[in-house]
């Protein structure tokens, strides 16, 4: 168990924990609070990479403290080799087997035996599958791979490695929906304590056994999910409200009776036993309040109610990426991308935004239709040296000011933020600003790809209210389910190279993801009559089924040992698997 006594930390310019005492229990713990809170730090202080101005951590000795590595210095290293070498003991060992007399192998190969190091590729392999990579990623060398692909690459070493306590600082930030769904699967199976930091609803309602909030300087435990917290919390809040009004109405009361009789003698005596009766009424604590936090999207004007229409459309760079793009969108749409990352989302949101040019097919748009785009590698074209307000009224030159600071006010960015530098400003502000500069020409349609990810869920919220109230037409891509499940009603799979709806909710597409599938060998097919719609549903079903023992047949021998050929069959199987499931949809399709 992990205790905080009277922990104070402080920042140029204020308090930021003060005096905090809390005890962690062996769970997963969600910590929660609005960005700037001291949700960060505390992760630091954990770790010993800063240390408290007052006040003591106490974690025992014998527990090992792990978090990600936000910073990759060897990137040379292959891919397997970095997530293998994150077990020192191991790295150890086997360096050991080449310095060590033939006569003491024994003792060394009984270490490895009990560290289970004669499975540690597999075991290696099958959390980066997770993540995923592919077989071929695995000996690729870091360098390779972009950032977010690091950030992954260092996930699955700081998972891979022996540990008591972990610490995630926000862990599906770069990761997509589908991948996130096997994160939470994959912790929710440690009989380990974990601290995660996250702004995402689903996931700690997910996981979480309880959830420690910042707040106020100050940090509480609260037992159940996050919505079980929000919920004890509203309840406490309304019971301290009343308290404080009744306290504050006696207090009135005796101050009253103090004023009129302290000074006629006849009275002195009952106003000074009324005096001390005041001075001894404890102080309630304060109600704290959290900062509201407000977005609202220009609303457009009307126009033709089919946006756009792709007919026949292939999309992609080099080589194409998406074949037979027959979408529409229309006004009030609200449209979830779904798919795993590199399958063709960004791609489709690129077109339709025009910043990516069809390769062939056709493209029909409405006129005068307007579409603002939001992306996360926006914010790396902003010029730090600018404040809001005048990265703003340089493309809005001919607005007056007041107008200029209504856009900035509508996504929480008053006067103060308004002439702050954009460098100082936090990842979530940047993001506000985004979408106070995309949307100044009161758009017909968003298209925002992972819009969320710098936001606190108070933020997240605020967003979800603005996407609801806005009349025009929206496209999501994004790895926050509450986000889908609140503003979406149309669900588009980009997978296999095309875009298709996906006949189902979020809830169906969440048990598609974690039903263990495989695929068996096709039956022949009858010559002489055709099977009817619901014959060939059962049978692609029986074939799923049927073919569950041989997936995880592959999978326990990838867990024992590390096998290139094995990876190399799960890929193959696993693009079969998908071709089946396309094959179980369009069966499904024809019953309709």
């Amino acid at each position: 168990m992990i205790a905080l006594k009277d922990i104070t930390y402080r920042v140029p310019g204020r308090i930021l924990l003060d005096k905090v005492s809390v005890a962690l229990p062996d769970s997963i713990i969600g910590v929660v609070g609005q960005n700037g809170c001291g949700k960060t730090t505390l992760f630091r202080l954990l770790t010993g990479e800063c240390k408290p101005d007052a006040g003591e951590i106490l974690i025992p000795k014998r527990l090992k403290l792990v978090a990600v590595e936000q910073e990759i210095k060897e990137t040379g290293k292959s891919l397997l080799a970095f997530v293998l070498d994150a077990d020192s003991e191991l790295t150890r060992l086997r360096a050991a087997l080449h310095d060590t007399p033939t006569e003491e192998l024994g003792d060394i190969y009984q270490q490895l035996e009990h560290i289970d190091a004669f499975s540690a590729e597999g075991r290696a392999a099958s959390i980066l599958s997770g993540l995923g990579f592919s077989p071929e990623d695995l000996e690729r060398p870091l360098s390779d791979f972009s950032g977010g692909w690091q950030m992954r690459a260092s996930m699955a070493a700081t998972l891979f490695a022996p540990f008591d306590i972990l610490l995630l600082d926000e862990p599906t930030n770069h990761l997509d929906l589908e991948t996130g769904l096997w994160l939470e699967q994959y912790l929710g199976r440690l009989n380990k304590t974990v601290l995660i930091v996250s702004h995402e609803r689903h996931f700690l309602n997910r996981l979480c056994g309880h959830i420690l909030h910042i707040h106020d300087r100050t940090a509480k435990l609260y037992t159940g999910n996050y919505d079980t917290f929000v919920e004890t919390r509203q309840i406490q809040q309304h019971s301290l409200a009343k308290s404080i009004e009744k306290q504050q109405k006696t207090r009135e009361h005796l101050q009253a009776f103090i004023d009129r009789f302290r000074y006629k003698a006849t009275k002195a005596k009952q106003a000074q036993s009324r005096i001390k009766v005041l001075e001894k009424m404890a102080a309630l604590p304060t109600l704290s309040r959290d900062t509201s936090v407000t977005f609202e999207f220009p609303q457009p004007e009307e126009v033709d109610r089919f946006l756009i229409t792709l007919k026949d459309g292939v999309a992609g760079y080099d080589k194409p990426v998406l074949r037979s793009l027959n979408v529409r969108v229309e006004v009030n749409d609200r449209i979830a991308l779904l798919g795993k990352n590199g399958n063709g989302k960004s791609t489709l949101a690129k077109i339709l935004t025009e910043r990516l040019d069809l390769l062939s097919g056709t493209m029909q748009r409405a006129k005068k239709l307007q579409v603002a785009y939001f992306s996360q590698q926006q914010t790396d074209e902003l010029d730090l040296t600018q404040t809001p307000y005048s990265a703003l009224a340089a493309i809005l030159p001919d607005l007056p000011e007041s107008k200029v600071r209504a856009q900035l006010a509508r996504f929480g960015l008053m006067q103060e933020k308004a002439n702050t530098r954009i460098g100082q400003l936090s990842g979530g502000e940047k993001t506000r600003l985004l979408l106070a500069l995309i949307t100044r020409n009161a758009p017909h349609m968003l298209v925002f790809d992972e819009p969320t990810n710098h936001l606190d869920i108070d933020a997240r919220d605020a967003l979800i209210d603005a996407l609801n109230a806005y009349r025009g037409a929206v496209v999501l891509v994004t790895h926050d389910f509450h986000t889908i499940e609140s503003v979406c009603d149309q669900l588009w799979l980009v997978k296999d190279g095309h875009c298709r709806p996906f006949d189902g909710d979020l809830d169906d597409y969440k048990n598609l993801l974690l039903t263990p599938v495989t695929v068996a060998k096709p039956q022949k097919a009858n010559k002489t009559k055709p099977a009817k719609p619901t014959q060939k549903l059962a049978a692609i079903e029986k074939q799923l089924k049927d073919a569950e023992a041989e997936k995880a047949a592959l999978e326990a021998a990838l867990q024992q040992r590390y096998s290139l050929d094995t990876c190399k069959q799960l890929e193959q199987l696993n693009a079969a698997i998908q071709s089946l499931e396309q094959q179980w949809l369009n069966a499904g399709e024809a019953l309709q």
